[in-house]
């Protein structure tokens, strides 16, 4: 059952508040809004990337009625904490997840991550956390923010490597959904993260060529005040 049913189900509309992350795909806002409920943005956990309990706590009000949590990248969000929250409040917490890569390639997905956690330079690897399945794997590209990141990305990107940035424009940035909130974990993700391949079917071949690209660029040079990187 989708996100809005499950909130109009369990009776949530006009006039309630939907704690959500920004940080992620516009869906779960948008099913908060198809409901007549107003999404109230809270910030993340900076390694897992989902909800962080005490931004949520601090974001309900009383008008709060649901909370929305998104297991994002192969990370779980840490539901005990957010479900003691509703409890607390009398509040309904959902799960969401991404799609989910079949079960058999999980150990071949868990295996390209560790060869590259071993390997890469330069880069702030993934937090491995507790059952991580790696639907994507997620770095953070040191420097100054998206300018350094994006020059990271086509640099590799010239070297034969596809990567992508998870998350282009968090949600609480779009203009349907334009909110005055101070997310600052959310912005630094939004500006620092870069998706690489882990996908079962890669070669140690490949993988190799990840490692490669990455690694020769060598971190962001400081000239002047500007963070570029060597090529």
């Amino acid at each position: 059952m989708g996100t809005a049913a499950l909130l109009r189900a369990a009776g949530v509309g006009f006039g309630d508040e939907v704690v959500v992350p920004a940080f992620g795909n516009v869906e779960v806002a948008d099913a908060v809004t198809q409901v007549g409920a107003l999404p109230v943005f809270a910030d993340i956990d900076p390694a897992s990337y989902c909800l962080d309990p005490f931004a949520v706590e601090a974001a309900v009000t009383a008008r709060t009625a649901a909370v929305v949590a998104v297991h994002r990248f192969g990370r779980s969000a840490d539901v005990a904490a957010l479900h003691a929250i509703g409890q607390r409040h009398g509040l309904l917490v959902l799960e969401r997840g991404e799609s989910e890569a079949p079960h058999e390639e999980m150990p071949q997905r868990r295996e390209r991550a560790a060869y590259l956690d071993a390997r890469l330079r330069g880069v702030r690897t993934p937090d491995a956390g507790d059952g991580h399945t790696y639907q994507q794997y997620v770095v953070r590209v040191p420097g100054n923010g998206r300018p350094d990141r994006d020059a990271f990305a086509r640099a590799v990107r010239a070297r034969g490597v596809d990567c992508r940035v998870p998350v282009k424009t968090p949600v609480h940035r779009l203009p349907e959904f334009r909110r005055c909130v101070a997310l600052p974990e959310t912005e630094r993700a939004a500006a620092e993260t870069l998706a690489l391949p882990v996908d079962a079917s890669l070669t140690r071949r490949e993988m190799q060529r990840i490692v490669s690209a990455c690694n020769a660029l060598g971190g962001p040079i400081v000239v002047g005040n500007t963070a570029v990187f060597g090529v």
